[in-house]
C-alpha cells in the first residue's frame, strides 16, 4: 500500500472514530447514580403507598370489629337492665 493511500485510510478511520465518539450517549457515572437514586426513591414511595393502604385496611377492620363488640356489650347491658326491671 502506498503512503498516500495509507494516509487516506488513516484520515477516514479518524473521521469515523470521531463521529462515533460524538454520538456516544453513554451516561456519566454521576448521571447514572442520580438515576439510580431516583429509582430507589420511587421504589420506596411505592412501598410506603402499599403499607399505608394495608394499615388503612387494618384500622378499618379494627374499627368494624370494635363497633360489633360495642353493639354486643350494649345488647348485653340492655338485657341485664331488662332482667333487673322484671325482678323488681
Amino acid at each position: 500500500m502506498d503512503v498516500a493511500r495509507a494516509d487516506t485510510v488513516d484520515t477516514e478511520l479518524d473521521r469515523l472514530l470521531s463521529r462515533r465518539a460524538s454520538t456516544d450517549h453513554r451516561e456519566d457515572p454521576q448521571t447514572r447514580e442520580d438515576l439510580w437514586k431516583m429509582s430507589v426513591r420511587r421504589h420506596h414511595a411505592a412501598i410506603r403507598r402499599r403499607n399505608r393502604a394495608a394499615w388503612f385496611a387494618h384500622f378499618c377492620n379494627m374499627a368494624q370489629s370494635h363497633a360489633r363488640i360495642a353493639q354486643d356489650y350494649e345488647r348485653r347491658a340492655e338485657e341485664l337492665c331488662t332482667d333487673e326491671r322484671k325482678r323488681a
